[in-house]
């Protein structure tokens, strides 16, 4: 229907996703690495209320920004890759796996902070908990000073850049108004993105970006709205934070794409085609990657990314952890579906 309604086809979609290798872009954000561990219930413990499960196996997913500079690369897209991490094993295992794709990889060491280590407890596919190692201070002045130097040494190379801040220090007030400066300078477009399921942010905190990929719940916080309708929330978010579009995510009932520069239809619905999903931890920043590559490519096609959007997220959920989707995964899927 979404597509009917944009005059949306297959072919259409297809030209696009072969487009995407001609995207160059530079992500920056936090470094995560997702661990799942297997686990075999045991029952209940004999001492305390507590479940007790013996651990059988577990797997390592790179995470965070990573995993949006993964699946760029994936898509056939160029891409760098900025971040802080600590001096430790967990930042090395990212580098490797970062570098193994392709993907060039600028790391600053903090000695203050650890690398973001996440760890989920898993029964027959079921997450039971969550334990996390996190640093979530702000950089120090010099730290903060190296990245914005490697930033500018990188944005004249690239088409856009990706900001994937989940909010545990390292996209400060200063490396956003550097972005700014350096998008308008060298004509870029920045996609931005924050996570707050565990932290605190602001989606308004970002001014002036090509694309801003919140969920309802980041926006209605953001703007104090817990009353008005998604239409008005998407326009209120429009004029705060001068963005040129906004993907409204919405959990189970997928997105709304809205470009008010848009002639015609301005703000278009997108369904979640997954109707029983695996793991639903990776959906936004495989959504966030696929607009931020196709529109790289072409900024009138915003409707046209949307759908593809629309097909990297349901490739997403269909998996235990993040795993980089290519463009041929994403050919296959629209192909079976139209």
């Amino acid at each position: 229907i979404a597509c009917d309604r944009q005059r949306i086809v297959k072919e259409d979609l297809l030209d696009l996703i072969d487009s995407l290798a001609n995207s160059n872009l530079l992500v920056i954000g936090d470094s995560i690495l997702d661990q799942y561990a297997g686990c075999e219930a045991l029952g209940m413990s004999a001492e305390a209320p507590v479940l007790v499960v013996r651990e059988l196996q577990k797997k390592n997913f790179i995470g965070g920004a990573a995993i949006v500079a993964s699946h760029i690369k994936s898509l056939g897209a160029k891409c760098n890759f900025l971040s802080v991490v600590g001096m430790d094993d967990t930042a090395q295992i990212i580098k490797k796996e970062l570098e193994q794709n392709g993907i060039n990889c600028e790391f600053i060491e903090d000695n203050s902070r650890q690398t973001t280590f996440k760890k989920r407890y898993i029964v027959e596919n079921q997450k039971l908990f969550r334990v996390s190692r996190l640093n979530d201070h702000y950089l120090d002045k010099s730290i903060e000073n190296q990245l914005i130097e490697k930033l500018s040494n990188l944005a004249p190379k690239v088409d856009g850049i990706v900001v994937s801040d989940f909010v545990y220090g390292v996209i400060t007030p200063r490396i956003i108004s550097k972005l700014i400066e350096l998008s308008k300078k060298y004509d870029l477009n920045i996609f931005g993105d924050t996570q707050c399921s565990s932290q605190i942010g602001l989606i308004t905190k970002f001014k002036n970006f090509t694309l801003l990929c919140p969920n309802e719940k980041e926006a209605r916080i953001a703007l104090q709205d817990n009353e008005s309708g998604l239409e008005t929330i998407i326009k209120k978010l429009l004029s705060v934070t001068n963005t040129e579009k906004i993907v409204m995510k919405l959990g189970a009932q997928g997105f709304i794409a809205s470009d008010p520069n848009l002639r015609g239809i301005m703000s278009q619905s997108f369904p979640a085609l997954s109707s029983n999903p695996v793991d639903v931890s990776g959906a936004g920043d495989s959504l966030l990657a696929l607009l931020a590559t196709a529109l790289s490519t072409n900024k009138n096609k915003f409707m046209h990314a949307a759908a593809l959007g629309c097909c990297m997220s349901a490739i997403a959920v269909e998996n235990l952890g993040n795993k980089p989707i290519s463009s041929s995964q994403l050919k296959d899927f629209l192909n079976n579906l139209l």
